[in-house]
């Protein structure tokens, strides 16, 4: 199985009802599964200490992140290449390999800081999309535009639009992502969620075939369906950031739609 974190297992960071149950009843059963998560604000190890504390009996090894995917790819298309990080949180651990430099003011000021990064003058040759937050403010936004429009490649973790928070939906990534794009005249590169190099790298992860693999997720598009396209079956749950009329307006139909995460187990036995 292949399961979503946030708004199927926890809602700011918050374990949903019913979800710890039914993810102790998968490891008893001895079901294998991997989380899988456009989450950009935290590493894999932080990501396994929240959920451990909410009580969800999960390591970092269950756990597959964009960012991690992202660096997989940095490595292997723009080896040692200058790589302009914006994204809300720190999540540098899951970047090993990526030459990262960062810049909050405008397109010549760099200062560069882990995941071997430095601080040089030299512009990037990849803007780095991560999570949405303030610093996607309009200075960070202007200065990726700039690189972009002298040459510079656009690689984003995700582009999801908004996401479920305690506070209600808020916006995401690809709110801003789709402005950059029209505005620089350039097409991201979408790592994360709903690239089929992520559902494949998942499933490498799990040792699986598509065929014997569930999907499970609060995104219709993002989750559900671009899984199904991979021949993984999708389970939409009814949590999270799930809406009904983005149901109904959905280019497909999931393979099964669940109250929430805790009716997992019921399905299986059936």
């Amino acid at each position: 199985m292949l399961i979503d974190i946030d708004g199927v297992l926890t809602v700011s960071w918050k374990a949903l009802p019913g979800a710890v149950e039914a993810m102790a009843r998968l490891r008893a059963a001895g079901l294998p599964f991997v989380l899988v998560t456009n989450t950009t604000s935290r590493t894999r190890a932080v990501i396994a200490g929240r959920l451990a504390g909410e009580g969800f009996p999960v390591c970092p090894d269950d756990i597959l992140t964009a960012p991690a995917v992202t660096a997989a790819y940095l490595r292997e298309h723009h080896p040692d290449a200058r790589c302009l990080l914006i994204s809300s949180g720190d999540v540098r651990d899951d970047l090993e390999g990526v030459r990262i430099v960062t810049t909050t003011v405008d397109a010549t000021e760099h200062a560069g800081a882990g995941a071997g990064g430095d601080g040089g003058g030299a512009a990037p040759d990849v803007v780095v999309f991560g999570g949405a937050g303030e610093e996607f403010g309009y200075p960070a936004l202007n200065a990726a535009f700039r690189h972009l429009q002298r040459g510079a490649r656009l690689v984003a973790m995700h582009r999801n639009l908004y996401w479920r928070t305690a506070g209600g939906l808020d916006l995401d990534t690809g709110a801003f992502l789709l402005g950059l794009e029209r505005a620089a005249r350039v097409e991201a590169v979408v790592t994360g969620k709903p690239a089929a190099t992520f559902f494949a790298t998942a499933l490498a992860h799990l040792g699986a075939d598509a065929s014997e693999t569930l999907m499970v997720g609060d995104d219709i598009e993002s989750d559900v369906l671009a899984a199904q396209r991979c021949g993984i079956t999708g389970v939409l749950v009814k949590t999270g950031k799930y809406l009904p009329e983005t149901h109904r307006a959905a280019d497909g139909t999931p393979d099964h739609v669940l109250d929430s995460f805790a009716d997992l187990p019921s399905l299986l036995a059936r």
